[in-house]
């Protein structure tokens, strides 16, 4: 019975989501009983060149092993990503798709400079940028300590990782990257003379959004709850905890 509620709350988290944070988990597992190791995962370009294409795409999987630093960088991941998935993507899950490859190519020709060897936190932060900009008016509560609007979020965890001392470089290149994302794809259309400069070919939506089939009973998380979780919320207004910060990204070359 437990497991026909799991694998049917499972089954509900949407595609994008679900396959990305299942990638997460099983590299995670791998790693941790020795059948791949990280060495195998990390952006390494002259390697790449040699055909180990793979590290294109396990670079972004892998959060460090089993412990406080994978379940942040996971409970971030997967509460945003799904989120925007469930809020200002619902129904377009390629187009969704779209803004992965666009965030994942981007880091990738960024990480030839900086030199570094995983790319997962600074694409959650870019999953988070996205998300903030989108719920403007949200309020976010950080620990009890402070409240704020959702658009200052990424800088609240920028601000926490220059205190805990981790490589700003990491969470600097996911809100470069976001804000790019949010500026071509929210700001720049509506301009005058402007236009969608990212479009979704229609092979991936004919090929992804027919098998996207949502239970009709099914209720996606609220966005003004971040996570689904009634944190603090009153009678006026819901307030989202931003949760913990997440720490340094695994390693770096």
């Amino acid at each position: 019975m437990a497991y026909q509620s799991f694998h049917q709350e499972y089954l509900q988290i949407p595609p994008i989501t679900r396959a990305y944070a299942t990638s997460c988990v099983l590299t995670t597992l791998a790693v941790q009983v020795d059948i791949v190791s990280p060495l195998q995962l990390y952006f390494n370009p002259s390697l790449i060149l040699k055909g180990q294409v793979w590290r294109l795409i396990t670079n972004f999987m892998f959060f460090g092993t089993i412990g406080f630093n994978f379940l942040f960088n996971m409970i971030f991941t997967y509460r945003y990503c799904r989120m925007l998935e469930e809020g200002s993507f619902r129904g377009r899950t390629a187009d969704f798709f779209v803004m992965f490859l666009f965030g994942g190519i981007l880091m990738s020709m960024v990480a030839l400079f900086v030199h570094l060897a995983f790319l997962g936190q600074a694409f959650t932060m870019m999953l988070v940028y996205v998300w903030s900009r989108r719920n403007p008016y949200i309020r976010m509560n950080f620990f009890g300590l402070m409240n704020f609007q959702a658009p200052y979020l990424p800088w609240v965890l920028l601000a926490f990782s220059i205190v805990f001392g981790n490589a700003i470089i990491v969470d600097v290149m996911g809100i470069a990257i976001g804000h790019i994302y949010y500026f071509l794809e929210d700001v720049f259309p509506t301009q005058q003379g402007g236009f969608h400069l990212i479009r979704t070919p229609g092979f991936l939506k004919r090929l992804i959004e027919p098998h996207n089939i949502e239970d009709p009973s099914y209720e996606p998380l609220p966005e003004d709850r971040p996570g689904g979780y009634a944190w603090g919320q009153d009678h006026q207004q819901a307030e989202g905890v931003a949760g913990d910060v997440p720490p340094e990204q695994p390693g770096q070359d």
